[in-house]
């Protein structure tokens, strides 16, 4: 059953799982996934007596804008906040916070800017302090991002809204080489990139990623704050899958410095960009030794 949550912009759309009275576990989904990509992660959680929530960023299936004037931003700062006004809409305070990809990136700009608002972090397949757009990458790294590079054209633009689910799929195929995905889990998958923001949301996202669109004014504050890359004082688990064809394990390497608690890496061989999908007992095992760990 789908339920929905008002923030100041958005409608937004989720899935809640377990009593309503247990710890909270938020599952953030990334791009270009939604929040049914923790299906086969759910269960364990709840029956260890978590409840688990699991929305959609805006753009993805049914959250939508509250009003049409909004800018269609995807600067990671607007979508962090998106995800700050929603758990102070939830009004049952500290929360665990579960990412992959954009919700990683969510979450390590959560725990930077209100660690108030989280026990624990667990990231998969994004290391901290990587959306700086003066970073330097290896060539090994530019080569996996040039769909980011693609989006930056008008082509890409025209490519990605033409056929989305063509794009796509085939992303899911190069970033996860060992994964023999479902035609039926994918095109479950896809029905959320109908959201008639989600091209607009997408582009821009990568867009003002690497400086090739202007920030939203309204999150200039919190951008500036972001990109000094500010060190995290939650405990973290940070997941990275050794064949991602992606993000390279090496981008989430050698961040000890910017995490004052607990901080804890694993790459896990021979698993793709997806690891909740491809390998979920292994996501399921270091949530909880993560959320389990602070009491």
């Amino acid at each position: 059953m789908i339920e929905y949550i008002k923030t100041s912009r958005l409608n937004i759309a989720y899935h809640s799982y377990g009593e309503s009275n247990a710890p909270t576990i938020i599952l953030l989904h990334g791009w270009p996934d939604d929040a049914l990509t923790w299906n086969a992660i759910i269960p364990e959680l709840v029956n260890a007596n978590y409840r688990c929530i699991t929305p959609y960023l805006r753009g993805f299936g049914l959250t939508h804008f509250l009003d049409s004037q909004t800018l269609r931003s995807g600067q990671l700062a607007a979508l962090a906040q998106d995800i700050i006004e929603f758990i102070e809409a939830l009004k049952i305070g500290y929360v665990h916070l579960v990412g992959h990809d954009w919700g990683a990136r969510i979450g390590y700009n959560i725990a930077a800017l209100r660690p108030d608002l989280l026990h624990t972090l667990t990231a998969l397949s994004v290391g901290y302090g990587t959306n700086n757009p003066q970073q330097t990458l290896s060539f090994a790294q530019v080569q996996q991002y040039w769909y980011q590079w693609f989006f930056a054209t008008e082509r890409g633009r025209q490519t990605l809204a033409a056929n989305r689910n063509g794009f796509i799929r085939k992303l899911w195929q190069f970033w996860c080489p060992s994964w023999n995905f479902s035609d039926a889990e994918f095109e479950t998958t896809a029905q959320s990139f109908n959201n008639p923001d989600w091209v607009d949301i997408t582009i821009d996202s990568y867009r003002n990623r690497w400086g090739f669109s202007p920030n939203d004014s309204e999150y200039e504050a919190i951008h500036q704050k972001l990109m000094s890359a500010p060190k995290i004082d939650v405990p973290t688990t940070v997941l990275h899958g050794g064949a991602d064809g992606a993000t390279l394990p090496e981008t989430s390497d050698n961040k000890e410095q910017f995490f004052l608690k607990d901080y804890k890496r694993f790459v896990i061989p021979e698993v793709g960009h997806f690891i909740q999908r491809e390998s979920p007992k292994t996501v399921i095992e270091a949530v909880l030794n993560r959320v389990q760990s602070i009491f």
